[in-house]
């Protein structure tokens, strides 16, 4: 699980409603119009933009915002340099007894195992990453899209406020909920909208950068497998992939194990 985005989501709600509760009664920050003009109208909005099955799917891709924990790119080295080291000591067949801790990582070991030539190896995986590309700038295209809408459709709801309020000015107890329908939907929109969607679709964008980048390492891995590297050279090799903070991180547990 993802602490920082929970913590994020968590502390920004809690800052919301503090503030409200300090200023007066939170009951008054509630209105059911303005949240059927802001929630409905944003979904109604997305549906029209993207398919079914790009929204059902993009929640899907945001669960991974909250619930996974990308692998930390220097773990996924040393699992890919101990597999170099047994198909050095018992040839490539032998890797298809390991278990990865990654599915992308027992899909390479396959087609080591199986005999794959280095460049079939390369177009597969690397079309993988593409094909998970696409997914993910989908589920990501989907929430900033839903953070444009919710702003748009509180100023709607601010509009309808407005109009209801100039047409009951003869009735001064219409006023009041006139006007808070105008007022709150347009902080429904940018709550929405800067609290959750698009915080949600730039996490997701982090996410996609992250899992790419350990992909790449692994079919920089199985590449240089094939291709008989020893375990030293592999391991300096995809140091490349990490921060310098993160090389020098890898070469002090390295000096402490020695």
């Amino acid at each position: 699980m993802d602490l920082a985005t929970i913590i994020g989501l968590i502390s920004g709600t809690v800052l919301i409603v503090g503030s409200i509760v300090i200023g007066g009664s939170a009951l008054i920050f509630i209105n059911v119009p303005s949240l059927l003009i802001v929630c409905g109208g944003t979904i109604a909005v997305t549906f029209i933009k993207f398919t079914m099955a790009d929204v059902i799917g993009s929640i899907n891709v945001a669960m991974k915002a909250f619930l996974v924990k990308m692998e930390a790119p220097e773990n996924i080295i040393k699992e890919m340099v101990e597999f170099t080291r047994i198909a050095k000591k018992e040839g490539l067949i032998a890797l298809e007894k390991e278990k990865p801790s990654d599915p992308f990582s027992a899909k390479a070991l396959r087609y080591l195992s199986d005999g794959y030539d280095e460049g079939l190896i390369a177009d597969m995986l690397n079309k993988d990453i593409r094909l998970m590309s696409q997914r993910h700038t989908t589920g990501q295209n989907v929430f900033k899209g839903m953070g444009d809408s919710a702003p748009a459709f509180g100023m709607i709801g601010t509009l309808i406020g407005l109009v209801q309020m100039l047409t009951s000015m003869s009735d001064p107890s219409a006023i009041g909920p006139s006007m808070a329908v105008a007022l709150l939907t347009t902080m429904y929109g940018a709550v929405m909208a800067n609290l959750v969607a698009l915080p949600i679709a730039e996490k997701l964008t982090l996410r996609s950068e992250q899992e790419r980048l350990n992909k790449s390492i692994i079919v920089e891995a199985a590449i240089a497998i094939n291709r008989g590297v020893s375990p030293m050279v592999l391991e300096e090799s995809l140091k490349i992939f990490l921060s310098p903070k993160e090389r020098q991180k890898t070469e002090g547990e390295k000096t402490k194990t020695e």
